[in-house]
């Protein structure tokens, strides 16, 4: 059954038809996406926004159940729904049930939770207000829904990543439209619905896809949208940014990264290692958070370089569904020539190619193998752009602040990593580095902590209670005390 737009609370044809979704693993067809057209895409919009009052004036208490009920028929629906996010993504087994799927239903829950929306301001005493006369001053600060939001999400999650726009955008009372990426559309529909199941009432979430620009583009100019909150690269978000900047419209932004992992002489390199590694294995490297960029110390960067180029060549590549595989596909052949092209450029400005570089010997799939790059400096391409596949560079350093300067040289500041024995110095050079988040001996993450990036890495931050106040606006309500 060929799935259809959910607008205003109803499953509609698409009047521009259906377009194939690949399996990227197989190169086979998953199914069949429904392509909205510019019109379709602007209704979406109006329906919003015609939900968008009553929504917002619903008790936090009955939305959060919806969203509690949503969680849990994620989870009971989670082995077909994460074989589909499987074989739209090329995510392995594991992967998909737990950091697509099982992330999507903790966001749902997570946000199921009600927490205030107003507080009190400490009040203010004023000598002489506007009639004249001394007095104390009163204040409230409450949160309030921003409108209509567009979630327009990424393709390397499309479950753990519009979840986390969707659930806390409709727990603080806004209706959301939802365009998911072109090359992963179904898992987002079936997320509509779940939502639709779980008792979301008509035009609160609407759902339009399309493999054509002009979709996205009908969504983000509505005049319906108040806020665009946009996953995906840094030259998109400049465009949406643009036009959101001319209508006024709030913006999230989670764009590009190109994250630096400073390793020094005193660091447990099995630790970094393993670290650096899920560069090679999580989504293939298709991920903004990647530590893709490794500054190691003199002391330590020889064997460095060594484990690594071990650790790499012991991943299987292959088939995602192979419960001991490890580096699936990348999303499409033409990102596979991408990844290629930007190894090949790696060569050409010096780099060594030290473990990988080759097409993995597989008759079906784009998959890219593991590729370690040794000898790299800094202004190099490998170094100063996004790759977004299974490929780390490492830069040799001296001192403690030479690797820091090399760390902040870059566009980008989404998240950087330190490892290092003495975890003061880590702490002290986690403060210096210019990236909206830092891991310290880690690339794990908290997920009740800001998220967000400095410089090109993007506007805003959300997770957490962070989320709450992304897809709010702060009203003060003041009255003489």
């Amino acid at each position: 059954m060929r799935p259809r737009l959910f607008l205003g609370g109803s499953w509609a044809e698409p009047e521009g038809g259906f377009y194939d979704v690949v399996d990227p693993a197989t190169e086979g067809s998953v199914g069949a996406a429904p392509e909205a057209s510019p019109e379709q895409a602007r209704a979406a919009c109006a329906a919003a926004r015609e939900a968008f009052g009553p929504w917002s004036r619903t008790a936090p208490e009955e939305r959060a159940a919806i969203l509690g009920r949503a969680a849990r028929l994620i989870r009971d629906r989670l082995v077909p729904y994460a074989e589909l996010a499987r074989a739209e993504t090329g995510a392995t087994t594991a992967t998909a049930r737990g950091m697509q799927v099982g992330v999507a239903a903790a966001r749902f829950q997570r946000y199921a939770r009600v927490e205030p929306a107003e507080w009190a301001v400490p009040p203010q005493i004023n000598e002489a207000g506007p009639m004249g006369r001394a007095g104390v001053m009163g204040a409230l600060a409450v949160r309030q829904p921003v409108g209509v939001v567009a979630c327009i999400s990424s393709y390397n999650n499309p479950w753990a990543n519009a979840a986390g726009k969707i659930a806390p955008a409709l727990a603080m009372g806004n209706t959301v439209v939802v365009k998911p990426a072109p090359q992963d559309p179904l898992s987002v529909y079936r997320m509509a619905e779940v939502l639709e199941a779980a008792g979301v009432p008509p035009g609160v979430v609407n759902v339009v896809s399309g493999a054509s620009v002009e979709v996205g583009e009908a969504v983000v100019a509505s005049e319906d949208v108040d806020m665009v909150s946009f996953t995906g690269s840094t030259a998109v978000g400049r465009r949406i940014a643009e036009v959101c900047g001319r209508g006024m419209k709030r913006q999230l932004m989670e764009l590009g990264g190109k994250g630096a992992a400073v390793v020094f002489d005193d660091a447990d390199l099995g630790s970094a290692v393993a670290g650096i590694g899920t560069t090679f294995s999580f989504y293939s490297g298709q991920i903004c958070t990647a530590p893709t960029r490794v500054l190691a110390q003199r002391g330590v960067y020889d064997r460095l370089v060594e484990q690594l180029a071990a650790y790499a060549r012991r991943l299987k590549v292959g088939d995602p569904r192979e419960p001991d595989t490890v580096v699936g596909p990348v999303i499409s052949a033409a990102h596979r020539e991408r990844v290629e092209a930007y190894v090949e450029t790696g060569r050409k400005e010096g780099a060594v190619v030290v473990t990988g570089g080759e097409r993995p010997p597989l008759e079906r799939g784009f998959y890219v193998g593991p590729t370690l790059l040794a000898d790299c400096a800094n202004d190099m391409t490998v170094a100063r752009e996004e790759i977004f596949g299974p490929v780390v560079a490492v830069i040799p350093f001296d001192e403690e602040d030479e690797g820091i300067a090399l760390a902040n040289d870059s566009d980008y500041g989404l998240i950087d990593y330190v490892w290092s024995g003495d975890v003061a110095r880590a702490f002290r050079v986690a403060r210096r580095l210019r990236a909206g988040g830092v891991g310290v001996n880690t690339v794990g993450r908290n997920m009740e902590a800001p998220f967000g990036g400095f410089k090109r890495s993007g506007v805003g931050r959300d997770v957490g209670s962070y989320a709450l106040h992304a897809y709010s606006e702060v009203q003060s309500i003041v009255w003489p005390g």
